[in-house]
This record gives C-alpha cells, sequence and structure tokens, in this order.
C-alpha cells in the first residue's frame, strides 16, 4: 500500500473509517469485547493503542530500509512490544485505578493483529510522515470504535457514563455489560456502520 495518492487527511478519514479496525476490518475484536463494559476503560484503551500504533508507524518507517526482509516479522514485534511496554508503564503510573482492572489487554496490544498489519502493509513501504499520520487514523478508528461501543454498553447496561449514574429510576439493562452485550453491541453498530456506507454510496449525485 502506497501513500503517493493519499493525503495526510486522507491517511487520518481512511483509518477513521474505510478501514476502521473494529466496524470494517473486523480485527482485534478482543479489546472490543472485553474492555467496553465502562466509557473511561473503552476511551482509555483506545488511547493506548493510538499511542502504540502511532510510535509503531513511525518506528518501523524509520528503520524500512535497514530490516533485514527475512526476520522483518519478529522485528516488527519487537518494536511493537517496546511502545507496548512503554504504554503500559505510563497507564501503571498515571491511570492506577483503571490499569487495575484492565492492565493485561494493554499488554494484549502486543498480539493485536492491527498493528502488526500496519507495520508490514503500510509503515515498511512508506516514509516517516505518511505512516505516522496512517498510524494516527487507524488509532482514531479504534478509539472511534471503542469510545462508541463503550458508551452506549455503560448507558445501557449501568446507566451511567463514567461511573456518573444517569438512571432516574430506570432499570439498567445489566446484560449489556456482559460479554453477550458486548457482542451485541457490536455486531449491531458494525451492521449500522456498513448500512450508513451503502447508503452514502447509493446516494444520487447532483449536477
Amino acid at each position: 500500500m502506497s501513500a503517493t495518492t493519499m493525503t495526510n487527511w486522507q491517511l487520518i478519514k481512511n483509518g477513521i473509517f474505510a478501514e476502521n479496525t473494529i466496524f470494517k476490518l473486523a480485527i482485534s475484536l478482543c479489546p472490543s469485547i472485553a474492555v467496553t463494559s465502562g466509557l473511561k476503560n473503552g476511551v482509555l484503551m483506545g488511547v493506548a493503542v493510538l499511542f502504540v500504533q502511532t510510535m509503531v508507524n513511525i518506528t518501523i518507517a524509520l528503520m524500512r530500509n535497514v530490516i533485514n526482509s527475512k526476520i522483518r516479522i519478529p522485528v516488527f514485534m519487537l518494536v511493537i512490544s517496546g511502545w507496548v511496554s512503554v504504554a503500559d508503564m505510563g497507564m501503571a503510573a498515571y491511570a492506577r485505578d483503571v490499569y487495575r482492572s484492565m492492565g493485561l489487554y494493554i499488554q494484549l496490544i502486543v498480539a493485536f493483529a492491527s498493528i502488526l498489519a500496519r507495520a508490514e502493509l503500510f509503515a515498511s513501504k512508506n516514509k516517516v510522515t505518511p505512516s505516522m499520520f496512517d498510524g494516527i487514523g487507524m488509532g482514531l478508528g479504534f478509539l472511534v470504535a471503542l469510545t462508541i461501543i463503550s458508551f452506549f454498553r455503560e448507558l445501557i447496561g449501568k446507566g451511567s457514563l463514567w461511573g456518573v449514574s444517569l438512571t432516574g429510576g430506570v432499570k439498567p439493562l445489566l446484560i449489556m455489560i456482559m460479554p453477550t452485550g458486548g457482542f451485541f453491541a457490536v455486531g449491531i453498530l458494525m451492521a449500522f456502520f456498513n448500512w450508513m456506507e451503502q447508503r452514502g454510496g447509493k446516494a444520487p449525485a447532483h449536477h
């Protein structure tokens, strides 16, 4: 994949919409189920992935001419694990309450197919600037997806947002904060965004 025909803004839009990790590519789905029962967890997980994705892309782009193609995947994994360690230690230091509930999932970012895929498909073939914007776009797409999923799951399943109760006497639908509810939320939102894209593609042209 080459960045020659795409502007930096188009690279960001591509990551958020056309190649959204969760809603379009349906990869790295584990955190979309596991950490989105609360808005705070979902947002901070998305921020961690945004940071790691961007820094991995920059690092791989800088190293692309010196990485031997025969060992590129182990090198990519080493780079990813290094930046995940930075994110893990940063969250452990500055967001301890959230880290206690989702620390394991931060470490599992190492295994996210989406980050390795962008290193292989984009950063290893492009210069630093487009690789950085591609990383920002893909990371923002992941952040947006987790924010939307966790927003609806916490609101419907707990009657709260960011831990602040909003029930007003209405009983929450507890299934939404269980794994089953996570699958429902992801599936429904995925279908909705695909429907919106198809509807937009069929819109009549105005001359």
